[in-house]
């Protein structure tokens, strides 16, 4: 893992030096991938995986998997652990991203290489199958073709379709963990999760940035709670239940007062 984000932050810091003006194309295209990449995340991962708040259809749930690694989230397996055994130990000492414990930057990326991913057997038995451990040979070549796919483009575009967009996107999942762990005034065992309005930008308004809300209600396939908090990510859901692309979506009723 260190020597991946070694890669794409040396790559990315050339190329702003090299191509610091993509173009509007080239820039849509990078923000397209990480749109669709992060929608893999947060609707296959997060809810529809690690919190069982809704049910994809088979090929759908490989398409988001194979765009959630084409986007530098890693493999569904290790996701899932790791996000379990973080709800299974929030803001405790067990926490294994916990800024509060140990700091911004651990919880921001150093924990992504120093903590070996937890047990399959005990966070994730229902994921111990096939249908996703086909993933891990597959890891390597999707993330190749991930850094180096835009080279047919041209060095622009090798640049800002490869390192640039993941590295954007690396940062934009690693926020979560991090300044949506940083409420102010917390101490070591109180929930520190918190809404970030700004981060919504970053996230590419995908919902994941009213993690207060999550941790509130985890088995919610609704991150945000009033149209003041876009969710993109459940108005996806919306859509592929109305389509018949999803199932068995877990909600609950919000009120104003209650998304405050």
């Amino acid at each position: 893992m260190l020597p991946w984000v070694i890669l794409i932050h040396a790559t990315a810091i050339a190329g702003l030096i090299l191509c610091p003006l993509p173009g509007w194309r080239l820039l849509l295209g990078a923000l397209a991938l990480s749109w669709i990449g992060g929608l893999g995340t947060t609707v296959c991962y997060h809810r529809a995986l690690a919190h069982r708040a809704l049910r994809l259809r088979p090929w759908v749930g490989t398409m988001l998997t194979f765009f959630a690694i084409f986007n530098g989230s890693g493999l569904p397996v290790s996701w899932v652990a790791t996000h379990r055994l973080h709800h299974a130990n929030a803001d405790t000492a067990d926490d294994i991203s916990s800024p509060v414990w140990y700091g911004f930057w651990w919880a921001h990326l150093r924990w992504l290489w120093q903590v070996e991913t937890p047990p399959t057997d005990r966070y994730c038995p229902d994921l111990d199958s096939a249908q996703y451990r086909i993933w891990k040979p597959l890891h390597g070549p999707i993330l190749a073709l991930s850094f180096f796919g835009g080279w047919y483009f041209g060095l622009a575009a090798f640049f800002w379709l490869g390192a640039i967009r993941l590295v954007f996107a690396s940062h934009a999942q690693s926020f979560v963990n991090s300044v949506c762990h940083s409420e102010p005034n917390t101490t070591p065992g109180q929930d520190s999760s918190r809404n970030v309005r700004w981060l919504a930008l970053m996230q590419l308004f995908l919902g994941e940035n009213w993690h207060r809300n999550h941790h509130a209600r985890p088995a919610l396939a609704r991150l945000g709670w009033s149209w003041k908090q876009p969710d993109g990510g459940y108005a996806i859901v919306w859509l592929l239940e109305k389509i018949g692309l999803a199932s068995e979506v877990k909600r609950a009723r919000i009120t104003e007062r209650t998304a405050a």
